[in-house]
């Protein structure tokens, strides 16, 4: 930088000179001044010589405090911070000294570390592992230097591989990578596009993706896209990925589906597939009979810390349907004897059934009976120690919580639930909370809900998102969720001083959970029970939230209050789930399978519209007077596939459609009276939803058998 003569004293001009011998390399004085600004007949103020004098006594050179920030003067836009009262004063000797050369040689290690630590994660998908590695770097600066690599890596591999970047960068931000750090890694992404062209032809479209990916996920702001389409070249290749990320993505019709699964979406197992696949191989066990069949496909579930799971369902379905109680067993006990399931995993899906023995005799009278008998014959056989389980007590003991337990249960739970955050392992949470708690306490049940729920309002709806998945994929006792939810509510004024919204979060989440059948309608209003101030935040939260159900289009549109659609999204709309259901009702009437029409149903993935299903069965039932789809709905209700809650609705819809319905059929009337009747005494309805008279009925019924 020049410096006038007329401005500085002979013993300044010769300061620099003599510092420059004594430093090696050269280096320039870091004092950065517009002295031309000063006229020379202006006397040098002492604030000035106490700079320049500084400057000759220290060495001149850049002092940094590797963030970044320059010690002791700051130049921000010709504003500058000087001395010990500045805003950016650091005391020299707490900084290391980074010349040009060093600065180089530490990004040139970053830049290596950074490429090993992307290719180690591509090898083993450790989101958590990655993270802790990258912040032992501890070169904060450079980490939009590891989203550049890691993205242009990513780019000119597989779509798995493109996956994994967009998961991982959406997992570290915030809380390992500064947002500012994102933003200037896909700047500089953007800038080099013409680099990148020659290695990656498809560039352009990749990168675009890339980006509005990241708009999606929430890390990278949409107005990212117009302030580099003002910065960047006209002609060059970054121009083009913000067009076609604007106008090829972003603006199409469902951009937010297409774009999430346009790499294959998530790749984790989730705790509701493996329980689906459960179901479906016992079901189709039953039907076939097949041991060696049914045997292979519980290998491929490969889930062996999950066996429990295999023997708690085949339990409860023996105990609910008599006749294959025989055929059950005969594969559990094959299954024992090949080493397929463990002794361990036996003893502990028994012990589950017992341990929910009393919610069981609600449904199925003789529960206890049945199940000591079970109990006796596979003991008789061999493969069942009974030493090992735990006894069936007449009225199970309730016991309080010693406060040690209940805070060290809090402390794993809010590791466990953000871990799960970075990792989305609803597996590995399920396997947490079941050795955690192994008694299946409701009240650390009750904690966990809480905790989860609380944690995951302080966060973005990414994580409000994957909580109610993995509130729904638990399969937590409903009371349990209710009282968590009781808790939740009541400290509502507390949480409200740190978050502003906290009414509307609740909301959601509680409408989503009544939407995913976490909790039942009923449970609403034991909730609100609890809360009869009008004036209290508890009662607001309980109105609001019957509201936002009673909505039209209700369960779509909750399902998608956090931009996701459950744990089984798909894009379709109302009229194609519903067109989809009346093609598959018309295929079973006309001689299809009923383990295709199940199958058809669970495919469409939305058991908070199963109500459209008996809606539509019925107008079948009556105009066509086809018992067929009468099987399927009790064949549904039997399996649990069906809730009291998804039947009683659609009985309700086919009731307020029913003088529609009449001008084609005239007995309309008459015959879904007749099927009110059949409904109770099969147990598939609540009976106070229905205003029938019991003695009206009661002689339909009888006429319906005569």
């Amino acid at each position: 930088m020049e410096f006038k003569d007329n401005l500085m004293t002979k013993e300044h001009q010769e300061s620099p000179h003599a510092t420059r011998e004594s430093v090696d390399p050269p280096l320039k004085v870091a004092i950065s001044m517009k002295f031309h600004e000063f006229s020379p007949k202006s006397p040098i103020s002492p604030k000035i010589k106490e700079i320049l004098e500084s400057a000759k006594e220290s060495p001149t050179r850049d002092v940094f405090d590797g963030k970044g920030n320059c010690g002791g003067i700051s130049n921000t836009k010709n504003n500058y911070d000087f001395g010990h009262n500045g805003s950016n004063y650091k005391n020299y000797e707490e900084f290391e000294v980074l010349t040009p050369r060093t600065r180089s040689i530490a990004m040139d290690e970053y830049r290596k570390k950074s490429a090993v630590i992307v290719e180690e994660y591509f090898a083993n998908d450790d989101v958590v592992s990655t993270a802790n590695e990258l912040t032992e770097l501890g070169m904060p600066n450079y980490d939009y230097y590891f989203v550049k690599k890691l993205v242009s890596m990513a780019m000119d591999r597989h779509d798995k591989e493109k996956e994994m970047a967009a998961v991982l960068l959406s997992s570290l931000y915030a809380d390992v990578i500064c947002p500012s750090q994102v933003y200037k890694g896909f700047s500089k992404l953007v800038e080099c596009v013409d680099d990148l062209v020659v290695d990656i032809p498809n560039v352009v479209d990749t990168l675009a993706l890339f980006s509005a990916r990241a708009i999606i996920d929430d890390i990278l702001p949409p107005i990212f896209l117009t302030k580099q389409m003002i910065i960047l070249p006209k002609d060059s290749k970054g121009v083009e990925v913000i067009r076609r990320t604007q106008k090829g993505y972003l603006s199409v019709p469902y951009h937010t589906e297409i774009i999430e699964n346009r790499w294959g979406g998530s790749k984790n197992k989730t705790v509701e597939d493996v329980k689906a696949k459960i179901t479906t191989l016992l079901t189709e066990f039953v039907v076939s009979g097949d041991k060696k069949e049914a045997c292979r496909c519980i290998k491929e579930l490969n889930v062996p810390y999950f066996h429990h799971e295999i023997i708690k369902r085949a339990l409860i379905l023996a105990m609910e349907r008599r006749k294959p109680e025989g055929k059950i067993l005969e594969l559990l006990r094959m299954a024992a004897e090949e080493g397929l399931i463990n002794s361990s995993q036996i003893n502990k899906g028994f012990n589950r059934v017992i341990e929910t023995i009393d919610d069981l005799s609600l449904d199925i009278p003789n529960a206890r009976q049945i199940l000591h008998s079970l109990i006796s014959k596979c003991a008789s056989e061999g493969w069942l120690s009974v030493s090992s389980l735990k006894s069936l007590s007449v009225e199970p003991k309730k016991r309080s919580l010693e406060e040690g337990v209940a805070k060290s249960f809090k402390m794993k739970a809010q590791a466990t639930i953000q871990e799960y955050f970075l990792s989305r392992d609803t597996i590995e949470v399920y396997n947490c909370l079941d050795s955690e708690n192994s008694t299946s306490s409701s009240e650390l049940n009750v904690v966990f809900v809480k905790r989860l729920i609380n944690l995951a309002m302080d966060r973005k709806n990414k994580e409000k998102e994957m909580a109610s998945v993995l509130l729904s994929s638990l399969s937590l006792p409903a009371e349990d969720v209710a009282n968590g939810f009781i808790m939740l509510i009541e400290s509502a004024d507390d949480i409200a001083l740190d978050n502003p919204v906290i009414v509307d979060d609740l909301v959601k989440f509680l409408a989503r959970a009544v939407i995913d059948e976490v909790i039942a309608p009923s449970h609403l209003e034991d909730i609100g029970n609890q809360f009869m101030d009008c004036d209290s935040k508890g009662n607001q939260i309980i109105q609001m939230t019957k509201s936002l159900l009673k909505a039209r289009l209700s369960g779509e549109r909750i399902l998608r209050c956090w931009g996701g659609e459950g744990s089984k999204g798909n894009g379709w709309t109302v009229d194609d789930v519903k067109d989809k259901i009346g093609k598959l009702l018309e295929e079973y009437e006309c001689g299809g399978g009923l383990t295709e029409a199940f199958r058809c149903i669970k495919e469409l993935g939305m058991p908070f519209f199963h109500h459209e299903v008996v809606k539509k069965a019925l107008v079948i039932v009556v105009e066509k007077k086809n018992e067929r789809l009468w099987k399927l709905l009790k064949e549904c209700f039997n399996s649990g596939f069906i809730t009291v809650n998804q039947m009683t609705k659609g009985f309700i819809r086919f009731e307020e459609s029913l003088d529609d319905l009449a001008l084609d059929v005239p007995d309309a009337k008459q015959q879904f009276s007749c099927c009110i009747y059949k409904a109770n005494n099969l147990g598939w309805l609540d009976s106070s939803s229905f205003s029938n008279e019991p003695r009206d009925l009661l002689d339909i019924g009888n006429q319906s058998k005569n």
